[in-house]
């Protein structure tokens, strides 16, 4: 197994999501696939260690990021249809009056 084709696999992946994220900063909902995509990357360079150290320790992180990742979906999804109730729309300009 040659790990390096799998790295470079998942920082691309890494990479699109960061350059997804600062290119699209209108729609919260479009800004939160990016981060999924860079959970993504992180679960499969937990795989790769997993298997080259021959170790399950990565390979029970892996069913753990999932996990966190749902659990921040359904989050975001809920602070979403507040806002969009409270406001009237889930843009990001118009979303930097919110004060705690």
């Amino acid at each position: 197994m040659d790990p390096i084709k799998y790295f470079t696999f998942s920082m691309i992946i890494s990479i699109s999501g960061i350059r997804g994220i600062l290119l699209n900063r209108r729609n919260i909902p479009i800004m939160s696939m990016p981060i999924e995509s860079m959970l993504l990357a992180v679960n499969s360079n937990f795989l790769v260690f997993s298997v080259s150290l021959d170790d399950m320790m990565g390979q029970s992180f892996a069913l753990l990021v999932p996990t966190v990742a749902a659990a921040e979906s359904a989050i975001g999804l809920a602070i979403f249809v507040i806002t969009f109730r409270v406001r009237g729309t889930i843009a990001v300009e118009f979303l930097n009056s919110i004060q705690g």
